[in-house]
């Protein structure tokens, strides 16, 4: 994910890590100058002035363009990688994202993009830091090479203790990073079952405790033993500078020419080391935390697709006939702890057939669904559309045929249907048929609101099936919320409506009461078809036997 970043960006960082480096430098050269002119006697002061303002004001030139540069690379790469998410989970095959995880992928998109992206505002720091030290460094050189070789043994000395200390820290960082993702599945939670919650006061004790409150102080705990570690290893670097200086002064340092200037030399390149070093060491955790968010946003998306965008749409074909022979599909089932197998389904639909699926809770009916529009392809079997076999490179176009309204379906903020000049007037009409026209409008290809009751909302999801004009409608449970008056609207003035515009519609529902006007009726039972197809004529003794 990093090597990815910086090949998208290599242009501007190479230009803002040039600016950070001679930060760096001009950095180095104005201790220089200082020294010097401590040193110096009142005639060469005045040079040495000059050369003083040309240096600060080359260095706060740098720093203002790495800054400006690495922040707007910061800005750049989070955009970046949210896109790169997002197209990943754009073209990712529905069973596949289900695997994945809406919290990991919320984790992906928030805290570990941000954590990367933070990087790329601390390169000029560390940049910068980087160069004032090792100048620092070469510059004591040039004044004592012994005095230096014992400086540099300091120095190993503080990395190997930070070294150490950092392996440490880092194992935290990712424990820190894999509770985060189960933390987001928890807020969702949160807000999700906020009804379920209210209702029940020893559940949302037990939430708020056990398992929300447990993993925010895990986060905590981790993330703090982590960073606690990287400040006690910051504290131990500057403890040994400061032993590092008074060596110098009371110690190494014995009377001799010059020996005046390597003193004031060593111990004010020493003291102006500090907070370069200090926030070296405070910023490589930054790295460090960017390199776990990283390797999460690389396992998350190795999960899912690595095409870029979306495919070009294709043509997708009249529905003539829809078949599906000998299909299965399997998944694991929670409560059973087993996995549920679904088929072999035989079933066809036909263009102007309205066909009801019935089974008890568990039977497998939303599988189904999902199979017949290709958000899971069948494990066995094959699907058959005018005759001819979907293939796997025909089920982006497959899908194009069908207009879902699920359980959990969801509403966008903009009617996302291709515009079309009527689109705000169909889209009204269709609100006063549904008895939605006091309470919403179409203005502009959007919903006026969207704050309304669940049974609201499905009308308007059922507004945008209609105006999306796809020859396969599925409705899965639509009429679950709906009050009695608005059943009736459904089953005896909308499906009808749908059958006569030649759609074929395929209704799973529970209400027995209007199984007689289904074409077709349909009974699921633990995954499997228990009997053949009935016809418009099939008796209401088996229509209720089905629903019970």
């Amino acid at each position: 994910m990093l090597p990815y970043l910086i090949r998208r960006t290599r242009g501007l960082m190479t230009a803002a890590a040039i600016a950070s480096i001679l930060s760096g430098l001009f950095s180095v050269l104005l201790i220089a100058q200082i020294n010097t002119a401590l040193n110096s006697d009142a005639a060469s002061r005045a040079n040495a002035a000059w050369a003083f303002a040309g240096i600060a004001l080359a260095l706060m030139v740098c720093r203002m363009v790495s800054t400006a540069l690495f922040e707007r690379l910061g800005q750049r790469a989070l955009a970046e990688l949210r896109s790169f998410i997002a197209q990943c989970v754009a073209v990712t095959p529905f069973a596949q994202f289900e695997r994945v995880g809406s919290a990991r992928i919320q984790s992906a998109l928030t805290e570990h993009s941000n954590n990367v992206a933070v990087l790329f505002v601390s390169l000029p720091v560390i940049l910068t830091n980087t160069v004032i030290v090792v100048g620092c460094l070469g510059y004591l050189a040039m004044l004592s090479w012994q005095v230096f070789l014992f400086a540099l043994g300091v120095i190993g000395l503080g990395a190997v203790g930070y070294h150490l200390v950092h392996l440490r820290a880092i194992h935290y960082l990712q424990s820190a990073s894999s509770e985060q993702d189960r933390l987001f599945g928890h807020f969702r939670a949160l807000t999700d079952g906020a009804k379920e919650l209210r209702l029940h006061q020893s559940k949302s004790r037990v939430f708020m405790d056990q398992i929300l409150g447990e993993s925010v102080e895990g986060v905590r705990r981790l993330r703090t033993y982590g960073m606690s570690l990287f400040v006690i290893s910051t504290s131990w670097g500057q403890f040994l500078m400061y032993a590092f200086i008074g060596l110098v002064l009371f110690v190494l340092v014995s009377d001799g020419p010059n020996q005046t200037q390597v003193m004031t030399g060593f111990a004010l390149v020493f003291v102006f080391m500090v907070t370069p070093l200090e926030g070296l060491l405070i910023n490589i955790p930054r790295i460090n935390m960017a390199r776990v968010a990283a390797s999460r946003i690389d396992d998350i998306t190795r999960e899912m697709p690595q095409r870029q965008g979306l495919q070009e749409p294709r043509e997708t074909p009249a529905l003539q006939r829809l078949e599906l022979r000998g299909v299965t599909h399997q998944y694991y089932h929670e409560q059973s702890d087993d996995f549920f197998e679904l088929g072999p389904i035989n079933l066809s639909f036909t263009p102007g057939e309205v066909v009801f699926l019935v089974g008890g809770n568990g039977s497998g009916k939303t599988t189904l669904a999902k199979v017949v529009v290709g958000l899971y392809p069948p494990d066995g079997g094959e699907v058959l559309l005018n005759g001819e076999r979907v293939e796997a490179d025909d089920w982006d176009a497959y899908r194009q045929l069908f207009s879902v309204v699920f359980s959990d379906f969801h509403l966008f903020e903009r009617l996302l249907e291709a515009p079309r000049d009527d689109l705000d007037e169909e889209g009204n009409r269709l609100l006063a048929k549904l008895h939605l026209q006091h309470k919403v409008q179409v203005e502009n290809g959007a919903f006026t609101t969207q704050a309304l009751s669940q049974g609201q909302r499905k009308r308007l999801a059922l507004v945008v099936a209609y105006l999306e004009d796809r020859p396969f409608l599925v409705f899965d449970e639509w009429a679950a919320d709906q009050d009695p008056l608005f059943k009736e609207v459904f089953y005896t003035e909308v499906l009808p409506e749908l059958k006569r515009m030649g759609k074929a519609v395929l209704v799973i529902t529970h209400d027995d009461r209007y199984f007689h006007l289904a074409d077709r009726l349909v009974r699921l039972e633990s995954g499997k078809l228990l009997a053949p197809e009935q016809s418009a004529g099939a008796e209401v003794e088996v229509a209720h036997s089905v629903a019970t």
